[in-house]
């Protein structure tokens, strides 16, 4: 182990221009990354207990890590509180998430069923406890969405960092420029501008207008029915232009475009699309002075260095195993990212 931590501080001294600390980010949606992994990831210990959320997590942030290589890895999450904001916009925001799905599906501890809910809080606190003993930076504001913190992070405290967003919410595709990449985890692939158009034939910039007409299930966020894909491009073709356009560019164009009935959705409901609006963008985060003090404050601080002996004594406890070979695992996730901090120090 300290051989292969000299040999990685040799390599970065020797490197005429090496890449410094906030140089190339991944930036963890980690909630999104964890309940993906509850739900998808069926594994169990040695005692039959599902730690999928646990093992699916670590598996897949190692997968991203080795392929996009960053010099750094903040993994941000929901605060306490963190939907009241927009709740209060929408009270069913994010209302139909469910886990669905029974463990196995349910766990077993002692005799006793363990409910999805409950087997989910659980192995989220005991993450927290692995991520702690990881080089990793964790951030944490109450009353904040993981979005929202990702958001200003990469746009607003990172402006000179080439940042990639991990998550499956394609929310963040909005934020896509020459900067911003967003690594889909689900389908395995990266979001540039010209993926962003390939898929949906617009612009990262206009994909939050996008969002606003047709809304997003995920999030509970409903769109005006009636419109589609198809309808947006035959009634709409401006937004699938090159131009970059507002939502009020959309809804003066409706005022006077020939008459139809998605037309006529459109100017109808534009007290939704403001609202869609509010719920959905990330440029302009809604987040508040102490809270992005705070926020700055976590990415100023040291990045904690790995503690092997802790890590490995929680998997001994937990009677799980991520991979097959563990030490290499390691080497290859986090020893090169521990030694990036200590020599950027």
């Amino acid at each position: 182990m300290k051989t292969y931590y000299s040999d990685i501080l040799s390599n970065l001294k020797e490197n005429t221009e090496p890449l410094k600390l906030n140089d190339r980010v991944l930036v963890i949606d980690g909630l999104n990354t964890f309940i993906r992994a509850f739900v998808m990831n069926p594994s169990t210990n040695e005692d039959g207990i599902h730690v999928g959320g646990i093992k699916g997590f670590m598996l897949s942030i190692g997968y991203a890590i080795k392929n996009i290589k960053p010099t750094r890895v903040i993994i941000c999450f929901d605060g306490a509180g963190g939907s009241q904001r927009r709740r209060k916009l929408l009270p069913d925001y994010k209302g139909n998430r469910k886990v669905n799905r029974k463990l196995l599906r349910a766990a077993h501890q002692e005799g006793t069923v363990i409910d999805d809910k409950l087997a989910m809080k659980h192995q989220l606190q005991r993450l927290m406890g692995y991520l702690n003993n990881c080089p990793v930076t964790v951030a944490t504001i109450d009353k904040i969405e993981a979005d929202d913190s990702i958001a200003y992070i990469c746009k607003q405290l990172l402006p000179k960092s080439k940042c990639f967003i991990m998550s499956s919410d394609k929310d963040f595709l909005q934020l896509v420029d020459e900067r911003i990449t967003v690594w889909s985890p689900t389908k395995k692939q990266y979001y540039f501008s010209k993926d962003v158009k390939d898929e949906f034939e617009l612009r990262p910039e206009n994909y939050i207008i996008y969002k606003c007409l047709l809304g997003d299930k995920g999030d509970n966020v409903p769109g005006i029915r009636g419109l589609g894909h198809k309808s947006l491009i035959k009634y709409l073709p401006m937004l699938f232009e090159d131009n970059i356009l507002s939502l009020d560019d959309i809804i003066e164009y409706a005022k006077t475009a020939p008459q139809s009935r998605q037309i006529d959705l459109i100017k109808d409901n534009t007290a939704k699309l403001h609202l869609n609006y509010q719920l959905m963008q990330l440029h302009d985060t809604d987040i508040s002075g102490g809270s992005k003090e705070r926020l700055l404050n976590i990415l100023k601080g040291d990045i904690p260095s790995f503690v092997k002996y802790d890590f490995m004594k929680m998997l001994l406890e937990d009677r799980m195993q991520i991979v097959k070979n563990i030490e290499f695992w390691i080497r290859d996730v986090f020893l090169t990212l521990d030694a990036k901090a200590k020599y950027d120090k």
